[in-house]
């Protein structure tokens, strides 16, 4: 059973450096970021709000993933982040938008479309795995 809790342990300190790296990324080249999300295929009014939320949320997700208390929190947060990204990657790399602006940060930004799916979908996948682990690691110690 430490096995497995040390997976989820391993999975967690790679989406706390993903994390950290994407939103400081957007963060430190801002008026890129900026102009990328008023390019997006969504209303003016959500890349408004995004600008913000989004390096904010993954922020936020990182620091969750740091303590144990919050560790499952921060899992969770990274699912539904990395789903996010996963389903709005794919349906620009299959062709459902017009527009195919990416407003990711630091080297994700030169990455194709089916790399960055690629990439996604490996990450989420190891997200699930750290989920399950974790899961079953809890239920071990309170049982």
């Amino acid at each position: 059973m430490k096995t497995k809790g040390y997976i989820a342990d391993i999975v967690s300190i790679l989406l706390i450096l993903l994390w950290s790296y994407a939103a400081i990324s957007k963060l430190l080249e801002f008026s890129h970021f900026r102009i990328e999300m008023g390019n997006q295929p969504i209303p003016p009014e959500a890349g408004r709000i995004l600008i913000w939320a989004l390096p904010s949320t993954e922020l936020l997700a990182a620091v969750l993933l740091l303590f144990r208390q919050t560790q499952s929190f921060g899992l969770y947060a990274s699912f539904f982040l990395l789903s996010a990204f996963s389903i709005y990657v794919g349906l620009t790399y299959f062709g459902f938008f017009t527009k195919h602006a990416c407003a990711c940060g630091g080297v994700f930004r030169h990455m194709g479309w089916g790399a960055h799916l690629v990439f996604n979908i490996a990450i989420l996948f190891l997200n699930i795995t750290a989920l399950i682990f974790y899961q079953r690691k809890e239920a071990v110690f309170t049982s």
